[in-house]
């Protein structure tokens, strides 16, 4: 069975104006460890985690992707009536291929299944 992770990861390109209009989302929506986090904070590393109903990784970079390649490949995925962007597949994998960590390397093996196979492991 395919892992699960309940976990949200956000990437922005990397402005202040992005990273205040990301902070001001979050607190709207009521996760009070955004209140903790300043624009220069998250300006200044790839990664902030936000913990707090759910975690949130913010990422300012992330391995093998670039922001510009990664919005112009974007995909659009609907859930409960809000639309969202998601990373296309080729870069989810470049992205994770890049990390090359043991679990983002199971990731990759996972989603490169063809797609009748995939979730019968």
């Amino acid at each position: 069975m395919p892992r699960v992770t309940f976990d949200l990861e956000i990437l922005i390109e990397a402005t202040p104006e992005n990273a205040k209009r990301l902070l001001d989302a979050l607190r709207d929506a009521g996760l009070g460890t955004a209140s903790l986090t300043t624009v220069e904070d998250l300006l200044a590393n790839a990664i902030t985690v936000l913990e707090d109903r759910v975690r949130i990784d913010v990422q300012t970079s992330t391995p093998g992707v670039t922001f510009a390649t990664a919005w112009g490949r974007r995909k659009t995925v609907s859930y409960h009536g809000q639309e969202f962007f998601i990373l296309c597949k080729e870069d989810l994998i470049a992205s994770k291929r890049a990390a090359g960590r043991a679990v983002d390397l199971e990731d990759v093996r996972l989603l490169e299944l063809p797609e009748e196979s995939a979730g019968t492991d």
